[in-house]
């Protein structure tokens, strides 16, 4: 009797999975037309913006030179059989080629992969600042709880170039504790990644501190300390994994947040990295290298909802029979 509920339980999940999949493959693929319209439809002729991209300088190109980009790109070609062959380039992970390097887009972003550690580095530091101050200090009344609690606000509330710059002037200058130039290193991420952890932990635990004095009420956990279970047991391995539940649906949106401020943050520390190639594709008005930064970013976005949807039932396994 037992082994059809089982079934049905797990077919179930099989089916959420699918899903969530199909799901998140149609917003890439509703961003990927977006992308490609955009690059279409702009004002300008794309052969001309190129060959004025190679040169320098603003011209007037003949209808020869025209003609010869036109059929290279595949710019003559009917709007319905460009987007074809734009989809079935992503496909493949095609993502064009750049008009100033004349490279291909994948590539040229594929450099930046090393210095982009940067974002998810500050999102595990965010979580490990969250959980080493909430875990202890929420659910009390003391004058420690509302000194965190504090901090926390006014660490969400801040700018992270505010505090990188705080940052790079105290540990970099005054203590010379850290290189003024982050560089691509180790040692060069700690600052750039502070910075933008800093701000983020204060929103995740604030989040976290909410449903952690939720949980710390319910019946189970009283239970738990009448049998003689520690305080500090109880916070870790009872009450942790149901209030970690919001910051985990956070941490979807944290992770776009934090891949545009990286732009900012690799920039006040002299830092290489996607952002500054953004910034840097956008003055250049280098378009399949700003949508191919815009697709991945997306998709880099798109894949952690997704990996925070299916840590749901994971985290809490009552979910999986929903």
């Amino acid at each position: 009797m037992s082994a059809a509920p089982s079934r049905s339980r797990v077919t179930g999940w099989h089916r959420r999975i699918a899903r969530l999949v199909l799901g998140a493959a149609a917003v890439f693929w509703a961003v990927a037309t977006f992308t490609f319209c955009v690059q279409t439809l702009l004002p300008g002729d794309r052969a001309e913006l190129i060959l004025n991209v190679k040169a320098g300088t603003f011209t007037q190109p003949t209808a020869a030179e025209l003609a010869q980009i036109n059929a290279r790109y595949g710019f003559d070609a009917p709007l319905a059989v460009q987007y074809g062959r734009f989809l079935g380039g992503l496909v493949r992970g095609d993502l064009g080629t750049s008009y100033q390097t004349q490279g291909p887009v994948r590539a040229i972003i594929a450099e930046q992969a090393a210095p982009t550690l940067l974002t998810l580095s500050a999102l595990a530091l965010a979580w490990a600042i969250a959980l080493l101050l909430t875990v202890p200090s929420a659910g009390r009344d003391g004058s420690l709880a509302r000194l965190v609690s504090g901090f926390q606000v006014a660490a969400a509330v801040a700018p992270p170039y505010w505090i990188g710059t705080i940052l790079l002037v105290v540990l970099g200058v005054k203590l010379r504790l850290l290189r003024v130039e982050s560089g691509t290193g180790p040692a060069g991420l700690v600052m750039p990644a502070f910075a933008l952890a800093i701000p983020l932990s204060g929103f995740i635990g604030q989040v976290i501190r909410e449903e952690f004095a939720r949980v710390l009420d319910q019946p189970f956990v009283t239970s738990a300390r009448m049998r003689g279970m520690s305080d500090l047991a109880v916070r870790v391995r009872l009450v942790l994994r149901h209030a970690v539940l919001p910051g985990v649906t956070l941490s979807g949106w944290a992770l776009g947040a934090l891949f545009s401020g990286a732009a900012i943050i690799e920039t006040v520390f002299a830092r290489p990295g996607i952002g500054g190639l953004l910034v840097m594709a956008t003055s250049a008005r280098d378009v399949p290298l700003v949508t191919g930064i815009i697709l991945a970013a997306a998709g880099l976005y798109i894949l952690a909802n997704l990996l925070v949807d299916l840590a749901y039932p994971i985290i809490d396994p009552r979910l999986r029979a929903r």
